[in-house]
């Protein structure tokens, strides 16, 4: 009862925020795998969400924008262009990106914060920018963040929103990133 509950208020707030919700878009067509995570604001084309597949082990963050479709032509053709979308397995795609149609994402690919992809990235990337341009290779970055961990400071899931975090540990984090970086669980 508690699950129905909770699932009919998520699917109000999603509406209330003008997204369709997952399970709606899974239904008219959006292929998704596994451990999908879909933070607020991300708006996956309804009108044409059966173009989209989406692999295992990929995060959306805040506000991505995932388009199959692309009505610049409609008013001086009557067509609008519509291509297929494709993200691969072990992806994150940070705020605020965007994917435009005819798009392949490959497997084990970070895209940047803010970036535009409006063509195809590499297994094995690292992209950024408008339009994305792949930067680096995965191994790359993920080895360039483990060596910061080494001398920057780490914490655990207790120092996030999500188990309370309490106002000392929150004065403590600013200070301790005074000078840099550091990462949370």
């Amino acid at each position: 009862m508690i699950y129905l509950v909770k699932d009919f208020l998520r699917k109000i707030i999603f509406r209330i925020r003008g997204e369709v919700d997952t399970e709606s878009l899974i239904r008219s067509g959006l292929t998704v795998g596994k451990n999908f995570s879909r933070q607020g604001g991300v708006i996956i084309d309804p009108p044409h969400c059966w173009l989209i597949s989406i692999g295992d082990n990929v995060t959306l963050a805040s506000r991505v924008y995932i388009l199959a479709h692309d009505a610049s032509t409609k008013m001086h053709t009557g067509y609008t262009k519509v291509g297929n979308v494709s993200i691969g397995n072990n992806v994150f795609v940070g705020a605020n990106s965007t994917i435009l149609p005819n798009v392949k994402i490959g497997n084990n690919v970070v895209i940047g914060a803010g970036s535009v992809v409006s063509r195809d990235i590499p297994d094995n990337s690292v992209a950024v920018g408008n339009p994305a341009e792949v930067v680096a290779k995965t191994q790359e970055f993920v080895d360039k963040n483990e060596n910061l961990m080494k001398n920057r400071p780490v914490w655990d899931f207790d120092w996030t929103i999500h188990r309370g975090i309490s106002n000392e540990k929150r004065k403590i984090m600013r200070e301790k990133l005074k000078d840099g970086i550091g990462f949370v669980e």
